[in-house]
Formats: structure tokens, C-alpha cells, sequence
């Protein structure tokens, strides 16, 4: 699956400190790199609808978490994944007339434009799951073969006496440590996020779908043992983990909303898969922005999104500083004064750095790079650059150098092209 281009990122001398995360898992904050390499898994869109903002936070998020791993010396691997094959790709596709196949590239397209302007840079490798079907049935039949995963009639499938693929949660005995959720809660999160706790023959009600037997107007691969037909949600970046990353891997992100069933679940797969305890050092979540009260949402239809912004002229710098403006772990309301503010921010910005001489960037930049490491504490990050612009305007500088060493640094650190 093709990327997107890789924004220029200026050098910086010196180095951030080490960088340490708000891990869900533990609820405390932990190194987001064991060494000099650290390894990052980013679960990727379902490509039914343009990117909003909610989306746009993710991707913005975990593109600052790369950026100051990079400047603190760590290498970098980024994976990402595409779900272009599931539920509500193929009910959107019906519902809007449309091949689904087509509907998925044509949002993939638009969120590579989206990605490009907010210079996100792109993950090393961005698979999409159709592509990386292939790879997915062997280790399903791995699992049915050592008992954690078992058959289900599927009464509905195209082929008389074909079954559906279950994982059973109870073969990870660390299953449920990701959320720490109690099972009430995880029966209404699987219920209300693609799970079928209801569905007859199952071990559990919690256990989810691996592989689903074909059925009649669907589209199905061929499966192995598993006959014709196509795979689980969680399976894919759990296998996409496994093969590209190894395990465990430093960091697994996304948003809040992943966090039960998705994560959960992708992770005790991964884990009975390779036989270890551990899927990541760091479970990372970003928070859920909303839009007049409500978490902003596909389905929900209350969307505010990044092309529509962009169509609207709004330079993409503001709209990444008005995500920025949050700490990645809360939630939010996107705002037209947030995104004014921005607007703001990013003009007063720019009238520092046109001056050809400047106060002592030393300090602001010192006090980004600490705030970054510090859990990705952007607002912070931006308190830091006010102040330097502010004594900019008010007061001017004598350095020479001061204005390209602040440019520099936030856009490498940052993100933000001035």
C-alpha cells in the first residue's frame, strides 16, 4: 500500500530527553523506547468517510510521539494498517451505490492528501488488509490447532455447513489488562463496537471473530482450513504486528475507543500467537474529540473534517495547532473560536520570525523538547513558543541566529511549517 511523502525535517543540534508515555495498561507514565530503537504500531482508518478531526488528533498525536523519539536519538519503526475490508466499509458501499473497493480508495486517496497536509510523516510500512489477507490464515489455523480458537455454525454462509472462526479470551490468562474494564462493561463496549456477544454457540460472549465463512454479495478469500471467506478485525493488526514488528513492541497506539475491544483483543491474540506475556511496553490512547456535546463520528454524522477545512482555505498549520492546543489524553470539543485561536497563534508566529534577529532561542526550545517528552504535553510545547514570540514582538533580540534555530525546531518537532 503507497504511503505519502515524507516531509522535510530540519536537524537540530542537541538531543530531547528521554521520552516517557502515559501507558493505559498501568496507568502510569513509562519509557516509550526500552533502547535506541523503539518500535510503534499505529492502527490505521477504515476507509468508509473522509478524515476528521478526531482522526486527524490520532495521527497528529502519534506523529509528535516519532518526532520526539527521533530527536531524542531513538530509531524510529512506524507500522500502520488500513481496514479496508470490514462491516461498515461494505455498508456504506451499499448504501451510497458504490463499489466498495472503490469507496476504500477513494478515502484512502483523500487521507493521504489529509496526512500530507498536516505533515504527518508517513509510517515505514502502511498495509492495508486485503493485501495482507494472505498472511492472516495461517496464523488463525495456528490457533484453532492449539485449541484457542474454535468453529461456529455459520447457518447463513454461502456454502452448506461452513463455520465462523472464534478466539476463546480465556486461552490469554492476562486477558482484560489492557482496560481493566469489569465484564458489564466489556459486554456493552463489544456490543456497541462490531462484537456479537449474543451470537448462539459460543464458548463466551466476549469471544470475537477470527474468520468469517463466506456469505452470499460478500467478498471472500480463500481461507485454508478455514474454507472461502475473510477475516476478523483484531486478527489483522495483530498479525500485521507480529509479522512486521516482533513482539512486544514498545508502543501500541490509537484512540480511546480502541482501547476495548480492539486492543484488547488484538493484543491477546498477538500474545497466545507468540507464546509470550507481553504485546507492548506502552498502550498509548489519544482522547476522543466531539463536536457540540457529543464524541465527533462517522456514525453519528457530526463530523468536522480535514478537507473541508482545507477546501475552506484554512492553512493545515492551524488546523494541526489547534489539535496540538490539547493534551493527547483528554477529550475535547472542536470549536470554531479553538480553531480562530489557532489561526491566531500561527499569524503571531510568523511575524516573530520575520524579523532578522531575535531573542535566545536556547530556552524555548530546551523547554519544548521537555515538555514533549514529558507524555507529548503539546500545550506546553506551545506555551514555550508564545513566550519566545511574545519577547520577539515586544521586545526583539540581538541573535542573529534566533529566528531560522526557532523555525527549525518547530517544525521538527512540532510539525509546524512557518
Amino acid at each position: 500500500m503507497k504511503s505519502w511523502p515524507i516531509p522535510s525535517i530540519p536537524d537540530l543540534p542537541g538531543r530531547a530527553p528521554r521520552v516517557v508515555v502515559h501507558d493505559t495498561a498501568s496507568g502510569a507514565k513509562v519509557p516509550a523506547a526500552a533502547g535506541e530503537r523503539a518500535t510503534l504500531y499505529v492502527c490505521g482508518i477504515t476507509p468508509y468517510d473522509a478524515t476528521h478531526m478526531g482522526h486527524a488528533a490520532t495521527y497528529v498525536t502519534f506523529d509528535l510521539l516519532g518526532r520526539v523519539l527521533r530527536d531524542s536519538g531513538v530509531a524510529v519503526t512506524f507500522v500502520q494498517n488500513i481496514t479496508d475490508i470490514d462491516d461498515p466499509l461494505l455498508e456504506r458501499a451499499e448504501r451510497d451505490g458504490i463499489d466498495w473497493r472503490d469507496l476504500a480508495v477513494r478515502e484512502i486517496d483523500l487521507f493521504r492528501e489529509d496526512m500530507t497536509a498536516l505533515a504527518v510523516i508517513p509510517p515505514d510500512a502502511y498495509l492495508g488488509a486485503v493485501e495482507s489477507i494472505p498472511s492472516f490464515v495461517g496464523p488463525i489455523e495456528t490457533l484453532v490447532a492449539r485449541g484457542a480458537a474454535y468453529p461456529v455454525p455459520a447457518d447463513d454462509a454461502r456454502l452448506e455447513g461452513a463455520v465462523d472462526y472464534y478466539f476463546d479470551v480465556t486461552s490469554d490468562p492476562s486477558f482484560g489488562s489492557v482496560g481493566h474494564y469489569d465484564e458489564a462493561t466489556m459486554l456493552a463496549l463489544s456490543a456497541e463496537r462490531g462484537g456479537d456477544p449474543d451470537r448462539p454457540g459460543k464458548r463466551g460472549p466476549l469471544d470475537p471473530l477470527l474468520w468469517r465463512a463466506a456469505r452470499l454479495n460478500e467478498p471472500e478469500w480463500e481461507g485454508g482450513s478455514l474454507g472461502p471467506g475473510r477475516p476478523g478485525w483484531h486478527i489483522e493488526c495483530a498479525c500485521i504486528a507480529l509479522n512486521r514488528l516482533g513482539i512486544p513492541i514498545d508502543v501500541q497506539g490509537g484512540g480511546t475507543d480502541l482501547i476495548f475491544p480492539h486492543h484488547e483483543m488484538s493484543a491477546s491474540h498477538a500474545k497466545v500467537l507468540a507464546e509470550t506475556p507481553t504485546f507492548a511496553g506502552a498502550y498509548v490512547h489519544q482522547g476522543m474529540v466531539g463536536l457540540d456535546g457529543e464524541k465527533m463520528s462517522k456514525s453519528k454524522g457530526n463530523l468536522v473534517l480535514v478537507s473541508g477545512l482545507r477546501r475552506a482555505g484554512v492553512d493545515p498549520m492551524a488546523i494541526r495547532l489547534a489539535l496540538l492546543d490539547h493534551h493527547h489524553t483528554e477529550d475535547w470539543m472542536w470549536t470554531d473560536e479553538g480553531l480562530s485561536r489557532a489561526v491566531q497563534r500561527l499569524e503571531r508566529w510568523r511575524q516573530a520570525l520575520l524579523a532578522d534577529r531575535g531573542p535566545d532561542p536556547d530556552q524555548a526550545i530546551d523547554d519544548v523538547r521537555a515538555a514533549l517528552a514529558d507524555d507529548l504535553d503539546s500545550p506546553r510545547a506551545l506555551a514555550a513558543v508564545d513566550r519566545w514570540a511574545c519577547q520577539a514582538l515586544t521586545r526583539g533580540g540581538v541573535d542573529p541566529e534566533a529566528p531560522g534555530q526557532v523555525r527549525a525546531a518547530v517544525d521538527a518537532l512540532l510539525g509546524i511549517r512557518l
